[in-house]
C-alpha cells in the first residue's frame, strides 16, 4: 500500500471522506445509520473496541450510546454528515496516528454490514481520502460544507450552486435530515455525545450565526469564484 503524502499531526484539523467501493450504498437504513454513528463513537479510542459483543450491540439498536465515554480518544469529532454512498468527517487529531488507527477501527463497520445483508468482500473504496485544514477560512468552508452535504440529497445540482427551492433546503437540513452533526450544532440533542461542539461556537460566535453560514451558503447563487471558494478546498 503506497505511502500516505499527508502527515498526521496532533493537534491539525482534517477533513476525511471515505466512499462505497464502486460507489455502492453504504447505508441502505437507519438501522445501518444508527450502527455507523455508535461506530463513530465507540471505536474512538486507544483501547479495544466492544464491536464484537452481539450482546453490546443489540442494546443499542434504538439509540446513541449516551454515556459512552472514550478513555483514551483518538480524535475530536467537531462535524460529520452520513450520506447514501460515504460518509464526512471533520477531526481533530489527539493521539499519535490517531486518524489511522481511528479510520482502521471504522473497518468493525463492514463485519456488521456484511453478516447483516449476507454479503462478503470489501465495502469501502479503500484508503479513505484525508485534506489537511490550513487556514481559518479554509476551515469555516470546510464545516460548513460538511454541514450542507445532505441537500444534495433533494437539490442533486447544489454542488454546481444551483439550488432550486432554498427553503425547502433549509427546512430538510433542520427538521428532516438526523444524520449529521447540524441539528446538534442548532441546539437540538440528537447525537451530542458524539460531538465536540464548544471550537466552532467560538469560531462563528454561536448557533444563530452557524444557521445564518448555512443558509447563506445553501440560497447563494454566486460562482464559487466570486465566492471566494475554489473546490480544491473540499474532497468530493
Amino acid at each position: 500500500m503506497p505511502k500516505r503524502e499527508i502527515e498526521l499531526v496532533n493537534g491539525e484539523f482534517y477533513h476525511i471522506i471515505e466512499r462505497g467501493n464502486d460507489r455502492r450504498k453504504i447505508f441502505l437504513d437507519n438501522e445501518d445509520r444508527l450502527r455507523f454513528v455508535n461506530s463513530l463513537l465507540v471505536f474512538n479510542d486507544t483501547a479495544p473496541s466492544p464491536w464484537q459483543s452481539r450482546a453490546f450491540w443489540n442494546e443499542q439498536k434504538e439509540s446513541l450510546i449516551m454515556d459512552y465515554q472514550s478513555k483514551h480518544p483518538l480524535v475530536e469529532i467537531h462535524a460529520f454528515a452520513l450520506m447514501d454512498n460515504h460518509f464526512h468527517l471533520l477531526v481533530r487529531q489527539l493521539s499519535e496516528d490517531g486518524i489511522a488507527k481511528y479510520t482502521k477501527k471504522l473497518g468493525g463497520y463492514v463485519h456488521y454490514f456484511n453478516k447483516k445483508y449476507k454479503r462478503t468482500g470489501s465495502l469501502f473504496e479503500g484508503r479513505y481520502r484525508v485534506k489537511l485544514i490550513q487556514s481559518e477560512t479554509q476551515l469555516r468552508n470546510n464545516f460548513i460544507y460538511i454541514k450542507t452535504n445532505p441537500v444534495e440529497i433533494i437539490e442533486p445540482e447544489w454542488k454546481s450552486w444551483k439550488v432550486a427551492k432554498p427553503l425547502e433546503a433549509f427546512n430538510f437540513l433542520e427538521k428532516n435530515y438526523r444524520w449529521s452533526s447540524y441539528w446538534d450544532y442548532l441546539g437540538k440533542n440528537n447525537f451530542s455525545s458524539l460531538v465536540e461542539k464548544d471550537f466552532f461556537l467560538k469560531l462563528f460566535d454561536g448557533e444563530k450565526n452557524i444557521k445564518n453560514e448555512i443558509n447563506s451558503w445553501i440560497s447563494s447563487k454566486s460562482s464559487s469564484f466570486t465566492r471566494g471558494i475554489s473546490k480544491a478546498d473540499f474532497l468530493e
